[in-house]
């Protein structure tokens, strides 16, 4: 699983990858996920630095994709993003996790959640109990939301981590959101029930909307490759969702 990209990285984004790979690995039932043949490894040019992303991509009985995202813009900006789709049978959270930083810098933002995908946007109790008995942690710059962030849960984690020690409680939080993530989801009965699979659906749907609204994302992509890739790309890769 191991890719090159990310040994050019920085340091958390090297180590955060390799601790979810190792998760997913002794948790769940991985599979190969067929990736476009044209989008696993893509590389372009922005503002005249090169722009390289990595994609990989797994699926397992519970999560129809495993999305692990690495991209590298010059020498200045590394991030990595990573999302779990739930199979449409399956009524759980979508994980998701992000990190911006440069290597030889901070990292600028750093987000972790189990987004809730019911229509009154609570967890399942089994998420609720575990997620409550972590312990509470200290961030010295916690960020803001943005305004299309209602998707979240009361757990989200969004953060400007300051030194070693504030990304290491991030790693590790990622690591214990991951670990409860999976169990629950090896541990869960699948749905039957049309009606049940339909507001899944609906969820999801919610959530890639949503996400699809991140102008940031968006305007990189478009800059380098063009807006009808980057429509490609985010309806495809990034947020693509089975339709209702």
């Amino acid at each position: 699983m191991q890719g090159s990209l990310r040994n050019q990285q920085h340091s958390l984004i090297r180590r955060l990858a390799t601790s979810i790979e190792a998760v997913w690995q002794q948790n769940l039932d991985l599979s190969p996920y067929a990736v476009p043949e044209d989008l696993g490894y893509i590389e372009g040019s922005l503002e005249g630095e090169r722009l390289t992303i990595e994609n990989h991509c797994y699926q397992t009985p519970q999560f129809r994709k495993l999305h692990l995202e690495l991209a590298q813009v010059g020498n200045g900006l590394d991030i990595l993003h990573c999302v779990m789709f739930p199979n449409p049978e399956y009524a759980l959270p979508i994980f998701g996790t992000d990190l911006v930083g440069g290597r030889g810098g901070a990292i600028s933002a750093a987000i972790a959640d189990l987004s809730p995908i019911n229509p009154d946007r609570t967890l399942p109790e089994p998420y609720e109990q575990a997620l409550s008995s972590l312990a509470q942690l200290q961030f010295s710059q916690p960020r803001a939301l943005p305004e299309w962030g209602d998707i979240f849960s009361d757990f989200c984690l969004f953060v400007r981590p300051v030194g070693s020690q504030e990304e290491d409680q991030f790693l590790e939080r990622v690591q214990e959101f991951l670990t409860i993530h999976c169990q629950i989801a090896t541990a869960t009965v699948p749905l039957t029930s049309q009606f049940d699979i339909t507001q899944v659906l609906a969820g999801q749907q919610n959530y890639c909307t949503k996400q699809q609204q991140n102008d940031k994302t968006r305007r990189v992509l478009e800059k380098s490759f063009g807006a009808e890739w980057t429509d490609r790309y985010m309806n495809t890769m990034l947020f693509d969702y089975v339709a209702l």
